[in-house]
């Protein structure tokens, strides 16, 4: 089976007065059929801009597509011009940005927004147009979508605006739909009600989804395939449930040591030391070295940045002997 999307070493660097900034920095990844894929790491890691760079939505200037392909069903997005691009944004890869307040726009009805994608990608419109986008908010569990569907963003709560957006990304049934960060803005109860509604959906309609947070617990609960991003790099990548019971690299076990769920009660909290290196100033060896505290920093790579490895069967790691260092663990930190 071959892959939906197929990145390849994508390489995104924005050109600034105080250097190049070396956003993403080599990621490679695979997105196959109805699979939902993580992507996980702290901010500025390069999450975001590697899914942007795929649709266009990456500022140029400063930025720009350094190297690298992104095959979606076969076509290279990265060579597609903005006419082309327009007729896969929204149709064929959709996306649920993070703050639904401003993804809306305030001064337009939600059924406004809703058929605008019918419109442009299936030229439907009128009363066909309005029957779909009612039953998108009926799929996402909004009560009274009829009468609701012609109200105003600001009539709804972030959790409503949230599940509107989810809606839209739906709505002209894509093959890909990118969640970025979709329940950050949200209390700890709304967040599980929309990532209940994002899962259902996913299942019932066989999209795929790559879904980028910064919490393990939801790419635990969310995902079947983790890509764990350090310094616009993969450093780590195995399925879901493989990277909570065995993480190999020093990066991700310091992500799972610092969930709270990891810890006894009373006991004190891991936290992984220092900053993220400038990403216009990044090492030559190493990237994590000056943070490694769960490995052995005097055995990381110095003189060349570590490659991705298949160190066991399906489950990849930068080969740095310093971050693999004493990654053996007695039992799961989820």
């Amino acid at each position: 089976m071959s892959h939906l999307l197929d990145i390849q070493n994508l390489k995104v660097h924005f050109h600034t007065r105080d250097g190049v900034v070396r956003a993403v920095d080599g990621v490679s990844l695979t997105v196959d059929p109805g699979e939902v894929v993580g992507i996980v790491g702290e901010s500025g890691s390069g999450k975001s801009i590697t899914v942007y760079s795929l649709l266009g939505l990456v500022p140029m200037p400063p930025g720009r597509i350094e190297g690298g392909r992104a095959l979606f069903q076969g076509t290279d997005l990265l060579q597609l011009s903005e006419a082309q691009l327009r007729a896969y944004r929204g149709r064929k890869i959709s996306m649920i940005f993070q703050d639904p307040m401003t993804s809306l726009n305030p001064y337009l009805r939600i059924s406004t927004q809703l058929v605008e994608p019918l419109a442009i990608h299936e030229n439907l419109r009128g009363k066909k147009a309005l029957h779909r986008a009612i039953e998108a908010l009926e799929q996402v569990g909004i009560d009274q979508a009829a009468t609701r569907i012609h109200s105003y963003p600001h009539e709804f709560s972030g959790g409503m605006r949230q599940r509107v957006l989810i809606a839209m990304a739906l709505i002209t049934r894509p093959d890909l739909i990118i969640a970025d960060e979709p329940t950050t803005a949200l209390d700890v109860t709304v967040q599980k009600q929309v990532l209940d509604v994002i899962r259902k959906l996913q299942r019932e309609t066989g999209t795929a989804v790559i879904f980028i947070t910064h919490d393990l617990a939801v790419v635990h609960e969310m995902c079947d395939t983790v890509n764990v991003l350090y310094a616009g790099r993969v450093v780590e990548k195995a399925s879901a449930a493989e990277l909570a019971r065995h993480p190999l690299h020093a990066y991700t076990r310091g992500l799972y040591r610092s969930n709270p769920s990891a810890h006894q009660k009373g006991e004190e909290l891991y936290s992984i030391p220092g900053l993220p290196p400038d990403p216009a100033r990044l090492p030559a060896g190493c990237a994590f070295r000056p943070r490694n505290t769960l490995g052995d920093p005097a055995l990381c790579l110095t003189d060349r940045q570590p490659e991705l490895a298949e160190i066991e069967p399906g489950h990849f790691a930068q080969n740095c002997p310093g971050c693999l260092a004493s990654a053996r663990l007695s039992e799961s930190l989820v």
